[in-house]
């Protein structure tokens, strides 16, 4: 009996770009780089960059921190000159620091002529123009220059009387936090919680203390100074709630065995410059209509009044934090998108989880309208990037705006700034359709993500036990599938990753540019210096940026409209799970 063999299987040939023996190599003069080149090669863009032999080398000159190194016409026409040699083809000048203040004379910002750190103080003289000399220089040089600015972001918490945010308060963003109390008597110096006596203040003979168990039940009584001499435990999962002295006393001396204690939460709202610790920038209001009109003033400002390429947004196109904004413009906004008032102001968003016993404020419990908005804020900034696109190519059409953003995208939601494509497929629970639509890539010329990982390489990753999200090449590689063919995209590095790390340059220089159609260096002050022959050895060969060729665009997305339109399957986003922060 003859035995029955197994059908033939034919396997179809694999596309055309992954059926060379050797892999993808963005720089072939410098050491071979193992990638992951299948899924680093894949998309319209890295395929239409690669056969025109296009790739951005964009160097970011950061307005405070390079000061002492464009505060005069000679420093630039030689600092320029270098950056042609080296082979970068593309100068990021930023304008607009977080701070507010400008380095060009502007009718809508005061100038910035000095910077004030403990190591140094930087200048640049009131009556010189370093815009005006960049962009000079950069046409002599043939590099596109692209003139970056903090949107919303107008003061430096360590310049407390600087901004024009500190100037008019109401333009500061404002935060959702909580107060914490005991049937009304607020938390703080005079009335605590602690699990350990050790820490607590002085207790003297006016002092009161009650012992509280797992469910906030006040189980012993202590004088003040009792609880310091005997140091006692509290009971697991209880602690201690103790009155320093004064009216808080008073009232917990009243309190009965048996009674609970628990704190509660309410909510109050405060302006962000208001808040004894805070983050560095002070970041204004996405909804006050003064704040945005002035944004778009800035940019119309420059792009009439130079000789520029494009313009690009930093990372301040955000809101502070989730807890941000709940003004009284914000809730009137929101209620005008959901066509009806809010009930309960602000726990339909969402409310603060305060733990016990170490009363910490946790994480936010979502309310029935916290998916909407996530949406509503994701819309708002949607609105203004679109708005802001449109104002500088009504002035001068070929423009280019392009945006900066970290590449965690999972951390963006909180902070309302959905940098993706409007059509992006992928496993995260907040990408719903509604929030899906408001991806922004699709606005822009190109977008860059900060691939700011100390690690170059999935396999460098795989080596050393790390993991291999926190790679430069996922985290490139994941942008520019999240960007999705709707723009350009390219990876940025943190050059302080590289001092006395030239191997690992070299790799990342790979991995950046085979992940993405370019690499974008942060920052020309971080020692670059050393680092020059480096990448004067990678740019060996010139190429033009992707943003500079002119139809490339427009190429690339008329190919993306042909394959949606064909119905042609993509294949599942890879989600790497990487560090966040990473980009800030």
């Amino acid at each position: 009996m003859t035995a029955m063999l197994p059908p033939v299987i034919t396997l179809a040939q694999p596309p055309a770009q992954y059926q060379s023996l050797t892999p993808y190599q963005p720089f072939p003069q410098l050491p071979f780089t193992a990638l992951d080149d299948a899924n680093d090669s894949y998309g319209l863009a890295q395929q239409l960059c690669r056969e025109r032999k296009a790739q951005g080398r964009l160097l970011w000159i950061d307005a405070t921190a390079n000061m002492e190194r464009v505060n005069t016409a000679e420093k630039i026409q030689a600092l320029v000159a270098k950056i042609k040699t080296i082979g970068f083809n593309t100068i990021v000048f930023d304008v607009k620091p977080i701070i507010g203040e400008t380095l060009y004379p502007s009718q809508l910002a005061p100038k910035l002529t000095e910077w004030v750190r403990p190591w140094a103080t930087y200048k640049v003289p009131a009556d010189f123009d370093p815009l005006k000399f960049m962009s000079a220089e950069c046409r002599k040089q043939g590099l596109s220059l692209i003139i970056a600015f903090n949107a919303f972001s107008e003061g430096h918490r360590e310049f407390p009387k600087r901004g024009l945010a500190v100037q008019k308060p109401e333009w500061q963003t404002v935060l959702y936090e909580t107060t914490v109390a005991v049937e009304g008597n607020v938390l703080g110096e005079k009335l605590q919680v602690s699990t350990e006596t050790s820490k607590l203040p002085k207790l003297t003979k006016e002092s009161y203390a009650v012992a509280l168990d797992k469910d906030g039940k006040l189980t012993a009584l202590f004088e003040g100074v009792a609880l310091t001499a005997l140091a006692p435990r509290p009971s697991e999962g209880g602690a201690f709630l103790v009155a320093v002295g004064g009216s808080e006393a008073s009232w917990l001396r009243s309190k009965k065995l048996g009674e609970a204690l628990l704190p509660t939460s309410t909510p109050r709202f405060v302006k962000l410059g208001d808040m004894a610790q805070r983050q560095i920038p002070l970041i204004t209001n996405p909804h006050h209509p003064d704040v945005r009109k002035r944004l778009l003033d800035i940019l119309a400002e420059v792009a009439k009044g130079y000789d520029i390429d494009g313009v690009i947004f930093d990372d301040r196109l955000r809101y502070a934090a989730l807890n941000a904004d709940f003004s009284d413009v914000a809730r009137k906004d929101f209620e005008a998108s959901l066509g009806k008032p809010v009930e309960s102001w602000p726990h339909d968003i969402f409310r603060w989880e305060t733990a016990w016993p170490t009363v910490e404020r946790r994480w936010p419990v979502p309310g029935p309208l916290y998916e909407k908005w996530l949406t509503f804020r994701a819309q708002t900034l949607k609105s203004f990037v679109s708005d802001a696109a449109k104002t500088v190519k009504a002035i001068k059409p070929e423009l280019k705006f392009a945006t900066y953003v970290g590449s965690n995208y999972p951390d963006y939601p909180e902070l309302g700034a959905n940098w993706a494509a409007d059509d992006l497929q992928a496993g995260f629970h907040f990408l719903s359709d509604d929030y899906q639509d408001k991806g922004w890539a699709g606005l822009t010329d190109f977008v860059v993500t900060g691939c700011y990982y100390k690690i170059p390489t999935l396999r460098d990753a795989l080596a050393l036990g790390r993991n291999i999200g926190d790679t430069v090449e996922a985290a490139g590689q994941f942008s520019n599938r999240a960007v999705g063919d709707a723009s350009f995209v390219y990876a940025g590095i943190l050059l302080e990753h590289y001092k006395d790390r030239p191997e690992e340059l070299k790799r990342t220089l790979q991995a950046a540019c085979a992940t993405t159609q370019g690499i974008m260096c942060f920052d020309l002050s971080h020692d670059i210096e050393p680092l020059w022959p480096i990448f004067q050895e990678a740019f060996k060969v010139s190429a033009p940026a992707p943003h500079t060729v002119p139809g490339l665009l427009s190429e690339l997305r008329r190919r993306r409209a042909e394959q949606k339109a064909a119905g042609k399957p993509e294949p599942p986003v890879i989600l790497y799970r990487g560090t966040s922060g990473t980009g800030f």
